[in-house]
This record gives C-alpha cells, sequence and structure tokens, in this order.
C-alpha cells in the first residue's frame, strides 16, 4: 500500500487512543473457516478455541504494531457481542432446554444455528440487521419472569490473555439499557416450536414488532434484575486491574421515548463508579440528536461520539463539547469505521488541534464506530491505480488514528475531492394498474392457486467453488468454465422440476455473490481479494468498492437465464439485484451522492429488465433485500432516502411490459413504519422472510391493506435445521388469514446457497406437498 497520506515517527503519542472493536473473521477468515470445521466435527472444540484465540491474539497485536493507547478486549466473540451477553446473562429460551448440558460456546452456537452437538434441533433465535448495517444480531428473547445467571468467566479469561501484551487495557460491555432494547419478551408458555413461529402476535407481550429496533418497552421491567449484576461485573473488572470500560449504549442516537431516555439516568445513577474504575459510554452511527443534554450529564467518566455520521456544516460536536462537564473524557470518532476511504487527515487534524485546545486531556481519539464493518487489511489486495494511496482498511485506520495523535501529518495529494456533479434521472414507472397486470399475468400464465417458487439461488457446491477457482485462476477457460455451469443449472431445472415447483429459477450457479456478480459487470467499480466483512455468525461478504460512474456495457444476466429457460415447459424467472440493495451492500463513493449512485444503477438494472423482457423471460425478480437498511435512524431525515429509492425501484421495472410479472424480495425487515414505500414500488409480488421473526409481518401487511401479491417465507434457510411439512403449514394457515389465496405464493426465506443439495431437497418436498395440499383444500372448498 502507498502510505503517502501518513507520517509519523515511532509511536510516541500525544493523545490517548483506542478503537471501538476490530474484525474477529480474521485477515483470511480463519474464525469462519474454523467455526464451520467445528460445526461439521472435522475439529474439536479445544482446536476450535485455539484457532479462534490466534485470531484474537493477531488483533490485540496489530492495536500494539500501530501504537495505540489502549488495546481493546471483549469484542471479539464468536458470533455476535448481544448473543454472547445474552448467554453469559444465562438468557436460554424454553425450547433449548438441551442447552444445560453445553458449555458457553456451544450454547452459543445452539441459540444461533437451532443445532448442536447430542442437542435436539430447535427453531433458532430471531436474527435482524443491526442498526442501519448490513451486519446482524441474534435477539435475545426474554420470558415474563426471566431469572438471570450470569458468567462472565470468558470475559475474565479474554482479559487475562490481553495481560501478556504488556499494555493498557479497555474492556467493552453491551450496555444495560440497549441490550434491553434490542430485546424482547416472549411468553414462554405460549410459544409454539413451529420453525420459530409463534402464536398471533409472536406471542409477544406488547404485540409489536421487534425486528430493526423496534423496542419493546416491557422489557425495562428487567433492570432491577440486571442492575446487581452489572454493578458485580463492574466490581470483577476493577478487581482484575481494569481501568477502563466501555459500555456501548448505542440506543443513544435513536428517537427515544421519554420511557427509555429515563431507563438511562436511572441505570448510570445507580452504576456510578467511585473506586477509579472508568465508564465511557459509547454511542455511534448516529449524532446524539435530541440525547444530547442526557447523555452527557449521564454520572460517568467519559463519553464517545461518532462524528463521522454529521451532515456537512452540522459541527454537532461543537454542542458535545459546549454541555459536557469539565470532569469528563470525549471520545472522539473520527476515522470512519464503515468507509473504505483515507481519512483527510489535514481536515481532521486542524478538528483535533481544535478541540485540543478545549479539552487538553480530556480528549481521546477512536474510530467513529467499530471496525467489524470493514475489511481487515489492504496490505493483501493488488490496487489499480485510479484508487491507490486512497484507500483504508481496519489496519490502515490504526495507522491513521496514530498519525492524528503525533499531529505529524502532510497532505495526501490523491485525495482531491471531485466536487458532486448535477445528475438527476426522470424516473419512469409502469404506466398499468396492479389490477390490470394481474389480471393479464394470471391469463398468460395460468398458475395453480397458491403457485411455489424459490427465493433465486441453489447451494453453491464443491464442484461450483472448484470450478470457479480454477477459472479465476486461468486453470479453465471461458468455455469450459460456461460449460461447467450450465451443467449445474440444468441440474437445478431438473431437481425443481422432480420436486413440483410451479415457478423456477436457474439457480445462480455462475454468481458468487447478488451483490458482487453485478460489480463485476458494471462499469465504476473495483473488487478487492481480501475485502471480507462479516455478515453474522460465519457468513461473510466482500463488499464492491463504488469508484466512479455506473454504466452497464452489456446484458449481464440474459444468456444463463435463456438457457434455463429452454430446458423447461415452465417459467424460469430471471434474477437481478436491484439498485438500492447493490448501493447498500457496497462500499459508496467517498464524494458522490448515494442517491445520485442509487439513480445510476436503476438505469442499469432497467436496461437489464428490458433485455431479459425481450429475451422471452416473463417473470424478473429484482431483489431488494437490503431496501430498508438504508434508512436513517432519525426519523425526520427518512423522507428523502424513500423518495430516491422507491424511485429507483420503479424506474427498474419501467420497461416491463403488462403481462411480465415483476417480483422483489425482502428479508429480515420492520414492515410496520415503511408499508407506503413497499407498496409504492408496486411490484406485483413481494417475497418475505417469515420463519424466524413471526407472523405479526404478515399481520402488518393485512392491517395497513397491502394491495398486491405476497410470498411469505415457511423455511428458515439460516438454520441448519430442516422443517416439517406440519411446520410450513402452519405459516401458510397463518398467511391465508390474511391474504387472499389468490394473491398467495409459497417460497422460502432467501435464497438457498449456503444449504446442501440434501437438505434443500428435504425442505422443499415438504415445501410442495403442503403447497399442494392446502391448495387441494381450497379448490374443493
Amino acid at each position: 500500500m502507498n502510505f503517502s497520506h501518513l507520517h509519523f515517527k515511532g509511536h510516541t503519542v500525544s493523545i490517548q487512543t483506542h478503537i471501538l472493536g476490530y474484525p474477529r473473521i480474521g485477515s483470511k477468515r480463519e474464525l469462519k473457516f474454523a467455526e464451520e470445521s467445528y460445526w461439521n466435527g472435522e475439529i474439536s472444540q479445544t482446536e476450535f478455541l485455539e484457532k479462534a484465540q490466534a485470531v484474537e491474539a493477531s488483533n490485540w497485536q496489530a492495536q500494539v504494531d500501530a501504537g495505540l493507547s489502549l488495546i481493546t478486549v471483549g469484542d471479539f466473540v464468536f458470533y455476535d457481542n448481544i448473543l454472547t451477553h445474552a448467554v453469559r446473562l444465562g438468557i436460554i429460551p424454553t425450547r433449548f432446554a438441551e442447552a444445560t448440558k453445553l458449555n458457553q460456546v456451544d450454547q452459543q452456537f445452539y441459540l444461533a444455528r437451532g443445532r448442536a452437538p447430542e442437542c435436539t434441533d430447535v427453531a433458532a433465535l430471531e436474527m435482524t440487521k443491526w442498526f442501519d448495517t448490513n451486519y446482524h444480531y441474534l435477539v435475545p428473547e426474554l420470558n415474563s419472569t426471566q431469572q438471570f445467571k450470569a458468567d462472565f468467566s470468558d470475559l475474565f479469561a479474554q482479559i487475562e490473555r490481553a495481560k501478556a501484551f504488556n499494555q493498557p487495557l479497555k474492556v467493552v460491555v453491551p450496555g444495560l439499557v440497549t441490550f434491553l432494547y434490542l430485546s424482547r419478551i416472549v411468553d414462554a408458555n405460549n410459544v409454539v416450536d413451529t420453525n420459530n413461529v409463534e402464536t398471533e402476535k409472536h406471542a409477544c407481550e406488547c404485540g409489536t414488532d421487534h425486528t430493526d429496533l423496534v423496542a419493546d418497552q416491557a422489557t425495562l421491567k428487567f433492570i432491577d434484575t440486571l442492575l446487581p449484576i452489572y454493578a458485580s461485573l463492574f466490581d470483577e473488572l476493577k478487581a482484575r486491574g481494569v481501568e477502563y470500560v466501555q459500555v456501548d449504549e448505542s440506543a443513544l442516537v435513536l428517537d427515544l421515548a421519554p420511557e427509555w431516555q429515563a431507563a438511562f439516568e436511572r441505570v448510570y445513577n445507580v452504576l456510578q463508579r467511585k473506586d477509579g474504575l472508568k465508564l465511557i459510554i459509547a454511542t455511534y452511527f448516529e449524532t446524539l440528536g435530541a440525547n444530547l443534554n442526557l447523555a452527557v450529564n449521564l454520572p460517568v467518566a467519559g463519553l464517545h461520539i461518532d462524528i463521522t455520521r454529521e451532515k456537512q456544516g452540522e459541527f454537532f460536536w461543537k454542542k458535545v463539547i459546549d454541555q459536557l462537564p469539565t470532569h469528563k473524557i470525549l471520545s472522539l470518532g473520527l476515522i470512519n469505521g464503515r468507509s473504505v476511504w483515507a481519512s483527510d487527515l489535514i481536515g481532521l487534524n486542524l478538528l483535533v488541534q481544535t478541540v485540543k485546545r478545549a479539552l487538553g486531556d480530556r480528549l481521546w481519539l477512536s474510530t467513529g464506530c467499530s471496525l467489524l464493518h470493514v475489511p481487515v487489511d489492504l496490505r493483501s489486495e493488488t490496487i489499480p491505480a485510479e484508487v491507490n494511496g486512497k484507500l483504508a482498511f481496519a489496519r490502515q485506520k490504526l495507522d491513521e488514528l496514530v498519525t492524528l495523535a503525533n499531529g505529524k501529518i502532510y497532505p495526501n495529494e490523491k485525495l482531491s475531492k471531485a466536487a458532486d456533479k448535477a445528475f438527476d434521472l426522470v424516473g419512469q414507472e409502469r404506466a398499468d394498474t396492479f389490477e390490470d397486470r394481474f389480471k393479464a399475468q394470471q391469463q398468460k400464465f395460468n398458475l395453480p392457486l397458491i403457485p411455489t417458487t424459490t427465493i433465486g439461488s441453489f447451494p453453491q457446491t464443491a464442484e461450483i467453488r472448484a470450478a470457479r477457482a480454477a477459472w479465476n485462476n486461468g486453470d479453465l477457460t471461458n468455455d469450459a468454465y460456461e460449460i461447467a455451469m450450465k451443467k449445474e443449472i440444468a441440474y437445478a431445472i431438473e431437481q425443481q422440476e422432480q420436486l413440483g415447483l410451479d415457478v423456477l429459477v436457474h439457480g445462480e450457479a455462475e454468481r458468487t455473490d447478488m451483490v458482487e456478480y453485478f460489480a463485476r459487470l458494471l462499469d465504476g467499480f473495483w473488487l478487492s481479494r481480501f475485502g471480507w466483512v462479516q455478515s453474522y455468525g460465519s457468513r461473510c461478504v466482500r463488499p464492491p468498492i463504488i469508484v466512479s460512474d455506473i454504466a452497464r456495457q452489456n446484458p449481464m444476466t440474459v444468456k444463463w437465464i435463456q438457457y434455463a429457460n429452454t430446458l423447461s415447459d415452465k417459467i424460469v424467472k430471471g434474477m437481478l439485484t436491484g439498485p438500492v440493495t447493490i448501493l447498500n451492500w457496497s462500499f459508496p463513493p467517498a464524494h458522490r451522492t448515494r442517491r445520485e449512485v442509487c439513480l445510476q444503477l436503476a438505469e442499469a438494472i432497467r436496461q437489464e429488465v428490458s433485455d431479459l423482457q425481450n429475451a422471452g423471460i416473463e417473470i424478473i425478480q429484482i431483489d431488494e433485500a437490503a431496501f430498508r437498511e438504508g434508512l436513517p435512524l432519525r426519523k425526520a431525515e427518512q423522507a428523502e432516502y424513500w423518495n430516491w429509492a422507491v424511485k429507483s425501484f420503479k424506474h427498474c421495472s419501467s420497461s416491463a411490459n403488462i403481462d411480465t410479472q415483476i417480483h422483489t424480495h425482502m428479508c429480515y425487515s420492520d414492515f410496520k413504519d415503511c408499508l407506503p414505500q413497499i407498496t409504492a414500488m408496486d411490484a406485483d409480488v413481494i417475497t418475505i422472510e417469515t420463519s424466524r421473526s413471526g407472523l405479526q409481518l404478515l399481520e402488518v401487511f393485512h392491517e395497513q391493506g397491502y394491495p398486491n401479491a405476497i410470498g411469505p417465507g415457511v423455511y428458515d434457510i439460516h438454520s441448519p435445521r430442516i422443517p416439517s411439512a406440519d411446520n410450513m403449514r402452519t405459516v401458510i394457515d397463518g398467511a391465508l388469514k390474511t391474504i387472499p389465496a389468490e394473491r398467495l405464493w409459497i417460497n422460502p426465506d432467501c435464497g438457498l446457497k449456503t444449504r446442501n443439495w440434501a437438505e434443500t431437497k428435504t425442505a422443499l418436498t415438504a415445501l410442495v406437498k403442503m403447497a399442494k395440499q392446502v391448495r387441494a383444500e381450497l379448490e374443493t372448498a
């Protein structure tokens, strides 16, 4: 890497530096492969822990090598930090009764995957997005009489391992209030273990939807029980020589109800320390907004704020400094933990010097959020000339921090800022109403009642991965690779016909990832080789980096879908990824608006829709799995996002004929507060995740009057557990209470690329069997 934007001598740091967290997957995804080997029974738990602790140690070593003042301990977990914290607190839902015979490692995996050694498969915990990121967390389930059995022995063991580095430590723990905010109450007596679908409103005491940060105030009842546990934890940390504790209270950046604001005051008035242990409240992903006065006056030693999310010219950090009590530390998060672009160290240095004059030694420097959201290290990459010297992954961001603390900086001439250009796209949309389209499509397709389909991908087998690797390495010609992929496509079509699915897919054998595939074929992207980022558990993605204008030179999917279409008399869907999802699952450019980029992507996808349609493809699915993900956390800022996001999708489908059916897919989203926008997208069919989050999502569509067709997921593909036909019947029956049968589709929750063929066939056999049974009952009723 070209380090021309950095200049430092030694590691003499004049300002305290630290990070909120570091990527835990390893520079070559070592943790992912260790986890999967352990789950498959290929290595023992002892061997797994050895591999995991090697990654943990390398993370600490990176912080030591960079010269950070404090190394961060407690951010390294096996699946996600909220799940780990729940297990440490003994929060084990009733259906996981067999977890009592497992240690904490296996308990975490059991709750996350629904499977553990010598245990019965059960429904995994609900999984949802971590604020407005593509990272996921497992939602803790509390019952109304929840008892806690705290065991932080694994955290204490981490601290002892970290002491071997002979550096000052800072320990990270989830904040009590935010943990409760992200949890939900489930009445254990009413849970029905049917692929994680509970009766009626998910058996939740408040009857609300808990996906995507919609809090259940009923969880506040557990404050009194958890307060002594937290106090005891802090006592033990102090006894072990810990001086600083980073308490992640990220809920402080949200629009909080008065009850939650009061909870923060109550909790930290009890937990305030007088023994020298310094609690640093950490917030990120947004400014404090209306919670500013609350946050700065909590009785703790310091506050961390993320200034990388401030709008241009906002200077919210000045308001924080003005109101911050004179004894408190301010940790300034000024290195963007969600961007791969190098920082403007000249500009940031001027800001640091200004704040330093106001705060003196009370100023700390940090990343805005955890570096979990960016790739690990740029040094393994071959970087194209147009972006060389302009990028910084996690390891390089450590150097940026130390450089700022040293104040020995000179300009990086490669970070010139290109001005945003005027850009707009006259948003086109389909002229026909859904009613007219639906009638024309029904007449054309003659599909059975409640047709069955899948979301798009089928298993990425070892044969597929081997062929792709050989092709990428130059050991397989283009023609040979195409033959290999067509063989896999033919197999997927054959299996679907044998299973009896009504609308088929080509299986996406040729695609590594639903975003990366299109990024390779569009102008304007650069794809790293090792730029992996954790999405959930062992699932890693490699987000493309948008470096210039987006343009489509040639068709991207037509030859594959057209080939699949020749193999069956049934309809084969064309599969595309929508512009909002491509944008949200890529690293956006440094100096262009997200709206501009999204509209460029929309035009590229519109062109692909036209070519698919001209090639005889009658159903086209434009996946928008991340449609809600980019929604600003503050309600006041959401209207603008929805405007261009909906406009982009409608432009994509605007060239579709009246009898061309447009599908879209969304997963793990809170539909309650955005159904008007989803309705405005005007897709003919929307498929949604239902198995983990419950039938309350369908109730939202029913209550708010969604007019188009819906396909609820009846099979949780993120768990190795295979549901029975009866499990799926529960979802179908629930769906029929809210969706007219003529507008109901049946499908899995998501794509099947992460599953194997044996699991897939068994699950889809049950899906088709139950759909046919219900169809027969409806036709004879």
